[in-house]
């Protein structure tokens, strides 16, 4: 039996996840959490599992689930403090950090501490502080699992190749609900249009950075620390039909590639039960049916996402952290209808352009540059 526990079980990672729980046996979840935004969700999960702990961020949202599940024997914790305390669970041995932004940090550095392999699908957590969690996690001597099918794909790429380092990261890239449109098209672009992915089903935070190329600049930062390779080394492919989840070049020309059909499940299920494989029941993939698989260069003067990504990481220090939250606030913003689709990019680089670069900022550092940056954006367009 594994006992694992969801740092945002309501999310659509979370949801997957225990999508996998159900269809195995010898998984058992004893913690569970969300933000506050889906309470209902949230009681239907720890009802369904029987967890011993849920976390939820928000305090008075915490409240009304302790009464919802008056009933029930779970114990309910509420705050930062609360999801540290679900990461740190004596009783599990894996932690899923699926919940969205910077908020899994804390939780993820407690569950380190704590020896605790991490199932890692917040990729805030590296992007943002890779240069403490990585050393960390070899200190502790813990594994992070990466979750995300592109670097679920350079892992399972990599597997059995020790000693062999990669001479070049080929990150996968779907090209977004807008591949092919103009800077003048994506300014015309709505919510409605933004959140209409091609091929994945997502939450809507990722599915927007999509469309943005955000995501791809993230998840090259994430990669760069995940697989020791300077960012340089990572170049983005967009490849439409998202068959190929991406690709490692080694230094004699060789190219390793994962394939399969878009589901999450698959590389969450591998980081579950790492490194053996078993059986899922999900669609194959028809290469008769498939017929072509194809690729194209990233468009990076219209999707300014990922050509500020690049800075960023140039740049390094506390850099990612202000992308990363310059983006988060522009979102929301985005999705309150409050902007246009161009004014993320336009929130992005006003915050990149006002930012002193902290050279290896600590965890307080880090949070900071974080609310400095929300702030920014806060006085400036309101959140």
């Amino acid at each position: 039996m594994k006992n694992i526990a969801v740092l945002g079980s309501t999310g659509s990672i979370g949801t997957q996840t225990l999508e996998i729980v159900r269809e195995n046996p010898d998984l058992k979840v004893v913690g569970l959490s969300c933000s506050g935004r889906s309470i209902g969700m949230l009681e239907a999960q720890i009802r369904e599992f029987e967890p011993e702990l849920a976390a939820v961020y928000d305090e008075t949202a915490a409240l009304d689930l302790k009464e919802r599940i008056r009933d029930l024997k779970t114990r309910v914790v509420c705050g930062m403090d609360g999801l540290k305390e679900l990461a740190a669970m004596p009783s599990s041995s894996v932690l899923v950090t699926a919940i969205v932004g910077m908020i899994g940090i804390l939780p993820t550095i407690e569950a380190i501490r704590c020896g605790k392999d991490i199932a890692l699908a917040n990729k805030e957590t590296l992007v943002t502080a890779g240069h403490l969690i990585m050393p960390m996690a070899k200190e502790y001597g813990v594994s992070i699992l990466p979750v995300d099918s592109e670097h679920s794909a350079i892992f399972q790429c990599l597997n059995g190749e020790k000693g062999n380092e990669p001479e070049k990261i080929l990150l996968t890239c779907s090209g977004g609900p807008f591949r092919g449109k103009s800077f003048d098209e994506l300014k015309n672009m709505t919510v409605e249009d933004a959140l209409r992915h091609p091929n994945w089903s997502m939450g809507s935070k990722i599915t927007i950075d999509s469309a943005s190329l955000v995501n791809k600049g993230l998840e090259l930062m994430e990669a760069a620390w995940l697989f020791n390779v300077t960012w340089e080394n990572v170049t983005v492919v967009v490849q439409p039909q998202s068959i190929i989840h991406s690709m490692v070049q080694f230094r004699d020309g060789g190219v390793m590639a994962q394939l399969g059909c878009p589901d999450m499940k698959l590389p969450i299920q591998y980081a579950l039960f790492y490194p053996q494989r078993r059986h899922m029941n999900t669609k194959r993939l028809d290469f008769f049916d498939l017929k072509q698989i194809t690729f194209e260069k990233p468009d990076e003067d219209t999707f300014l996402g990922l050509k500020y990504a690049k800075e960023a990481a140039q740049k390094g220090g506390s850099m990612p952290t202000v992308f990363n939250a310059a983006n988060e606030a522009a979102v929301r913003l985005f999705l309150n209808r409050k902007i246009g689709f161009t004014g993320i990019y336009e929130i992005i680089r006003d915050c990149m352009d006002a930012h002193r670069v902290i050279p290896s900022p600590s965890v307080d550092e880090i949070l900071f540059t974080q609310a400095e940056a929300e702030e920014r954006v806060k006085s400036r367009y309101g959140c």
